[in-house]
């Protein structure tokens, strides 16, 4: 990268901790010669300040599946900031926009907006706490990020600033692991509220297990949260619990419902939303209350969202790009003898790739390298996440430099790999000291 890219990143770490305001966006998650700072997108394309041009798998961390700049999308929510934007009533908008969600998916009987998924997933613990009158929260152990708030960051690595007692208050349970779910509750009984987790990642749940979760929930007095955040509007347009056929008590929502607009939700069922209302004789939940949760621009976007999902195939097409994907990455990957080395794998709407040493285990740097050639032929591939934008041209591209780019890890494989790799290896972004 020449030195606007440089002067950018410089500028963004003076005045913002970490240089970004996610943590996944951050130097540490990317190789150094990756672009610093992007200034546009469209479509399934990116362009940087110095104005080079990259083929995107980030696509705006998971939360863009329509391609960047919609136009759609974009005219509808052009007209909502015309309208006003954020209006001191409800407006007709967030009004329509829960009605219209509500219609679509059958299990959410009231919805609750924010801008963000954290804001969601808390608030959905804080509304099981209430309805059940307990203080233990169960998350799933596998699954990378529920929220920034304390009550998951105090059971991860990064607990600074999060106090012991709090910390306490977060158990584990294990995915497709129904036996750690019951231990969990025999351990501690009649004091677990909820039970999050999401339904799928590049992992699918085994026959019954999502099932086996709610029931054992259920039958324990405890509600299930299913945080849709990245599966929604991937899996299926009624989000995974329909593709898999269970009933959530809250679902979560977020990143693909607002095509890169900030538009999250909490939604679920009405005897327990209800509660954060002011139509009920129960105590006050004070819920969600947020000035610009129900700004109008992102609310719009979701209401033409909402309809270009159910006018076009948009699932079924991530599917099948996700299945041409791996398959053809694989095969690459075959070619060069590094099967076990670069693995595309798991759920072909929303795949990964792990990368491992010749002893078989996951090697960061590999991974850095890896995404360091790709950067390279110009293809950001940060992690694996599919849009409408994402054509069997797109794939040809990508295949070609797919094949340059192991290329070079086999050599790095046979040799040393410090030799390859253009600066420091990528580090996980849970970890307890820089």
């Amino acid at each position: 990268m020449n030195n606007r890219n440089s002067e950018m990143q410089e500028i963004a770490h003076k005045h913002i901790p970490g240089g970004a305001h996610t943590y996944s966006r951050g130097d540490d998650q990317y190789p150094s010669n990756a672009p610093k700072v992007l200034v546009r997108g469209k479509g399934c394309h990116v362009w940087d300040v110095d104005g080079n041009k990259f083929l995107d798998y980030g696509m705006a961390l998971r939360s863009v599946t329509l391609g960047y700049s919609n136009d759609r999308v974009n005219q509808a929510a052009f007209r909502e900031i015309e309208f006003g934007n954020n209006l001191t009533r409800p407006s007709e908008t967030e009004v329509m926009a829960a009605k219209e969600l509500c219609e679509l998916i059958p299990w959410c009987e009231m919805v609750k907006f924010a801008k963000n998924g954290s804001t969601v997933t808390s608030a959905a613990a804080k509304l099981a706490r209430a309805f059940t009158g307990r203080k233990l929260i169960a998350r799933c152990a596998e699954q990378p990020f529920f929220s920034f708030d304390d009550w998951f960051i105090g059971d991860t690595a990064v607990k600074s600033g999060v106090p012991e007692d709090i910390q306490k208050l977060t158990l584990q349970f294990h995915f497709n692991d129904l036996p750690s779910v019951q231990k969990m509750f025999d351990a501690h009984p009649n004091e677990i509220a909820c039970l999050i987790l999401e339904p799928a990642t590049s992992v699918e749940p085994a026959q019954g297990f999502l099932q086996g979760v709610i029931d054992i929930a259920h039958k324990n007095g405890a509600i299930v949260i299913l945080d849709e955040m990245i599966s929604g509007f991937r899996w299926h347009t009624q989000g995974a619990c329909k593709y898999y056929g269970v009933t959530p008590d809250l679902v979560t929502f977020g990143k693909g419902m607002g095509n890169g607009f900030s538009v999250a939700a909490l939604a679920g069922r009405r005897d327990i939303m209800e509660l954060g209302g002011i139509h009920h004789s129960s105590e006050r939940v004070f819920l969600i209350s947020t000035t610009h949760g129900a700004e109008m621009c992102g609310l719009g976007a979701l209401r033409e969202i909402l309809k270009i999902y159910q006018e076009t195939n948009v699932c079924g097409h991530l599917w099948n790009f996700g299945n041409k994907f791996l398959t053809g990455m694989n095969n690459v990957a075959k070619e060069f003898q590094l099967e076990n080395n670069i693995i595309f794998e798991g759920t072909a709407v929303s795949p990964q790739f792990t990368c491992k040493d010749p002893s078989g285990a996951i090697s960061l740097p590999l991974r850095t390298l890896f995404i360091q050639e790709m950067v390279k032929q110009g293809v950001l591939m940060p992690w694996l996440a599919f849009s409408t934008a994402h054509t069997d041209a797109e794939l040809e591209i990508t295949l070609g430099a797919a094949r340059k780019a192991l290329h070079v890890c086999s050599q790095a494989l046979n040799g040393k790999m410090e030799n390859f790799l253009q600066g420091p290896a990528i580090k996980p972004v849970f970890r307890k000291f820089n």
